[in-house]
Parts: C-alpha cells; structure tokens; sequence
C-alpha cells in the first residue's frame, strides 16, 4: 500500500463529507423561514396510493407572493392527500384549497416560532457534524489498520491522519457557515 491508497482513502470520506453537507442542505431547506420558498414542502412525503412520493413529483409549487405557495397537483384526486401531508407535517400550516390547488398563506413567524426553529437549525447542524466525525472515525481505524498490518508507515499513517483532520475541519466549517446563513434568514423580520 503507498499514499495512492491513501489518497483514494481520502477522496472517499470527502465524497461521504459532501453526502452529509448536501443532507443538511436538504433538511434546511424544509425549514420556514420569514418568506415562502418552495424548498419549503418540495420533499414533503405524500402518501399517494399507498406509497409516500415527494410532493414536487406529485405538482408544481409556485409562490405568487412573499408569503405565500401555490401547490397545483398534476392528478386532482391526490388534493386531499396533499392537503393531508401537509396538515400532518411539522409545518404548522394550514392548506386552502378551491378544489384544484391548494394556497399556504404564511403567517409572519413571530420570536417565540423563530426561536423553535433555530433550535431545530442547531438540532440539524449538530446531526451533519455527528455524520462528518463518524465518517473520521472510520477512516481514522482504516489508517490505523493499515499501519499495524504494516501496509503504510507510521510517517504515511501521520500524514493521513493530519489531512484527515483538515478535511474534517473544512467540512465542519461548512456546516457551520450553512448554519449561520440559515440562522439569519430565519430571525430576518
């Protein structure tokens, strides 16, 4: 083994790292902030004949003003099971519907809302670091387990462990600056 199977050993945990911050994208992205967004309910699971489909695969989702969504379902009959989904998630939302799409009006968040919701932000952020140390951790006894079968040397498994822990760095770094940005959309009046 040479500092090409590190290298590759590397390249792997950046691509899981990056699995873990595009997780977290996701999962923020479900989160209300002051305006309407339709990342807001896009992955919403629909139960849609017996099988939960994301509801941007079910309808278009459009936002006619600041705070409010507009969700036209491409088959009316799952109106109600989107309706559902909705009243069931933790979006604290409210559907209207007219019989072929549904309106979600946002109300303004008022501090008491905002400050539940950068508890769940901090909740999620703590969750995507979690991923990333366990990721290390993993690669960190792959190193360690080549060094003792003597595939790499205590000099290779040094170096591997010091760009391990910069990779890491980066990526909680990241974690952190994806939860500022969403931190301060949330508490923007």
């Amino acid at each position: 083994m040479s500092t090409d199977e590190i290298k590759s050993l590397l390249k792997d945990a950046e691509t899981r790292m990056h699995g873990a911050i595009q997780s977290l994208t996701d999962s923020l992205n479900g989160i209300r902030t002051g305006r309407a967004s339709p990342s807001l309910v896009e992955k919403l699971q629909v139960e849609y004949y017996g099988t939960p489909t994301p509801l941007m695969n079910m309808a278009s989702i459009s936002v006619p003003e600041p705070r409010s969504l507009m969700i036209k379902p491409f088959d009316t009959s799952s109106l109600k099971d989107i309706e559902r989904a909705i009243q069931t998630s933790d979006l604290g939302l409210n559907p209207n519907s007219d019989g072929k799409v549904i309106h979600l009006n946002l109300p303004p968040l008022n501090e008491e809302r905002r400050k539940e919701l950068v508890k769940q932000v901090h909740h999620r952020l703590e969750d995507a670091r979690i991923a990333v140390r366990n990721i290390r951790r993993d690669l960190h006894n792959d190193l360690r387990d080549f060094e003792k079968e003597k595939l790499i040397t205590e000099d290779d498994l040094k170096r591997g462990e010091d760009d391990l822990q910069k990779l890491t760095d980066k990526f909680v770094e990241e974690i952190a600056k994806l939860g500022q940005h969403k931190e301060k959309d949330i508490m923007e009046v």
